[in-house]
């Protein structure tokens, strides 16, 4: 059955915002409304088309009303947050990742139109560590790299999905889990990590990369809002970067740090609001993390426009990223960065 009614969740996000102008500009829907705490911006709202902004907030019951009122067919969760960007309140995104998505499943569940669930997730829910696979399978088992973290948040999420489609069979629940999105237009922390004229890495590892460009990561959502696609699927670009070859890529410098530096590095660059340099995220560059994505070219039916290598390159070409060719500003950097990180480790 066609969807109708949909209501998309986090649309004051880049992704949100950009799948709630795309469906209201889509005449198969009757009605489109986003909902979030904050506006989508300003870009977004000129591209609304029918679609609707409602300042509501998941992590309040009265979520209930918005879909009853609306008779909602279709709910699309796009809120939660897997790493953000910059550094932010643990609490508050704890909150919205946890409190507000059972919140929305349990409206979800008591729901007589709501028929269908598209969740975005995140392939950081299989943690990376010299044990893990060498490619993840939707099979896999979830072990995030941290269970104080982001990565942990989407595990406990995905726990209250799968509980909500045993008590509502009736329902089609279409669960994505992307790898590290990026792109020339979006905000995330890998975008900032390899934007820092001098990207500190880890002695002796080379990490495995699998990223998803923005557009993809939209079109997958849409498909899943448009079309019935029921089940589990890991999105992500085809083919991997190395974590080395990405910094030459984005013309940046590598500065190879040994292990026990990393966290006092991290403290550094998140201390000036510049990357959000979590435990999940070191691990991430410590030992990379490859899935598979035969169940969403077979049985999803689509298959990423964008190679990892090209979405990539077209991050360094949007974002503007040039070469660090001054020696003196790099090595006053490279100076800087080791100072703090010693300083740090001996405190």
């Amino acid at each position: 059955m066609p969807s109708n009614i949909v209501l998309v969740t986090g649309v004051g996000g880049e992704l949100g915002g950009r799948l709630l102008a795309r469906l209201g500009t889509n005449p198969e829907f009757e009605r489109v409304l986003g909902v979030d705490t904050v506006p989508p911006a300003k870009q977004v709202l000129r591209r609304l088309g029918r679609a609707e902004f409602v300042r509501a907030d998941i992590r309040n019951p009265l979520i209930a009303k918005v879909l009853a009122d609306a008779q909602v067919d279709t709910v699309v969760h796009a809120a939660t947050t897997c790493h953000p960007a910059a550094p932010a309140r643990r609490g508050a995104l704890k909150e919205v990742n946890v409190i507000g998505t059972m919140r929305l499943l349990a409206a979800c569940q008591r729901s007589a139109s709501v028929r269908k669930l598209v969740v975005k997730s995140t392939a950081a829910v299989y943690g990376a560590s010299p044990r893990s696979p060498a490619v993840f399978t939707e099979d896999s088992e979830l072990i995030p790299g941290s269970w104080t973290g982001y990565a942990k948040d989407a595990v406990e999420m995905e726990s209250y999905v799968r509980g909500l489609a045993r008590r509502r069979p009736d329902l089609t629940v279409t669960m994505a889990r992307f790898t590290n999105v990026i792109g020339p237009d979006v905000d995330t922390v890998l975008a900032r990590y390899f934007a820092l004229p001098v990207v500190p890495t880890v002695l002796g590892y080379d990490a495995r990369l699998q990223v998803l460009h923005s557009s993809d990561a939209l079109a997958v959502l849409e498909l899943a809002t448009l079309y019935d696609r029921p089940g589990v699927f890991n999105v992500g670009s085809d083919g991997v970067l190395t974590l080395s070859q990405a910094v030459r890529r984005a013309g940046r410098v590598e500065l190879p740090v040994p292990r026990a530096m990393i966290p006092s590095v991290g403290k550094m660059l998140r201390g000036a609001r510049v990357v959000d340099f979590s435990q999940d995220q070191v691990r991430l560059l410590n030992h990379g993390r490859v899935v598979d994505t035969k169940r969403l070219k077979e049985v999803f039916g689509y298959r990423p426009r964008w190679t990892t290598a090209a979405a990539f390159d077209d991050y360094v070409r949007g974002r503007g990223l040039r070469p660090i060719v001054d020696g003196e500003r790099l090595a006053a950097v490279m100076g800087d960065v080791m100072a703090a990180a010693t300083t740090g480790q001996s405190r």
